[in-house]
């Protein structure tokens, strides 16, 4: 038998559902709960200030071509300018929430990689056992994704309320009786997906370290 058909058919083999996939990455995220919440925790809070800072213009926005002229004063009073008849980030607000961003990943990536240290005869059993280097690969991304829905939820729900609270403290109760949900909604959506893209590109390096190691040099490692 040559050497190409006998790989092929190993493939074939080794090549497990999504279906098992998806319940054995979200069992490992479970064992290493800690772990998880560290990373998580991360996300949560760079969404959360990225929630923060948007929903406020967001409320504005929508409050303001309907406000009376006393609640417009009120608004002018407490800081914030409209540009062109608008509400929007300025310049600092946006090199702030990249910068918190940018932290976050770097956070990210480190805490996988000791995820990975730390799995080092998990990582080796698996492949002693057959796992593929792709196999290995979609554990570490769906368990980012995991992560990346979760803190993603929580930050944008924790952003958005921390911004209606703060306005409504500053502005009014007026803030909390006709909020824009549809803005609202479609921002924390936005902070979702850009959660889950964060914690994907965060586990990237560390998916590929994991999945390139040696089963026996895994296996000999100390946890």
């Amino acid at each position: 038998m040559s050497k190409e058909p006998m790989a092929h058919s190993i493939d074939r083999q080794n090549v497990l559902p999504w279906s098992q996939v998806l319940r054995i990455s979200f069992n490992a995220l479970r064992a290493r709960l800690f772990r998880s919440m560290i990373t998580t925790s991360a996300l949560v809070l760079a969404v959360a200030f990225l929630a923060y800072t948007f929903a406020v213009y967001v409320i504005l926005e929508g409050l303001w071509p309907s406000a009376d002229e006393a609640f417009r004063q009120r608004i002018l009073s407490a800081g914030y300018v409209p540009t062109n008849g608008h509400f929007g980030s300025n310049a600092k607000d946006r090199w702030l929430v990249v910068l918190s961003l940018l932290v976050c990943t770097v956070g990210i990536v480190n805490a996988q990689l000791m995820a990975v240290t730390e799995r080092f005869r998990e990582i080796g059993t698996l492949k002693c056992l057959g796992a593929l280097d792709s196999f290995v690969i979609k554990l570490f991304v769906l368990e980012a994704a995991y992560q990346g829905l979760i803190g993603g939820c929580a930050g944008s729900l924790l952003g958005g309320i921390t911004a209606v609270v703060t306005l409504a403290l500053r502005l009014g109760p007026l803030v909390i009786v006709h909020p824009p949900l549809g803005a609202m909604a479609f921002l924390m959506l936005k902070s979702v997906a850009l959660a889950v893209v964060l914690s994907l590109v965060g586990v990237m390096y560390p998916a590929w370290v994991a999945a390139r190691m040696e089963p026996a040099m895994a296996l000999r490692s100390e946890p």
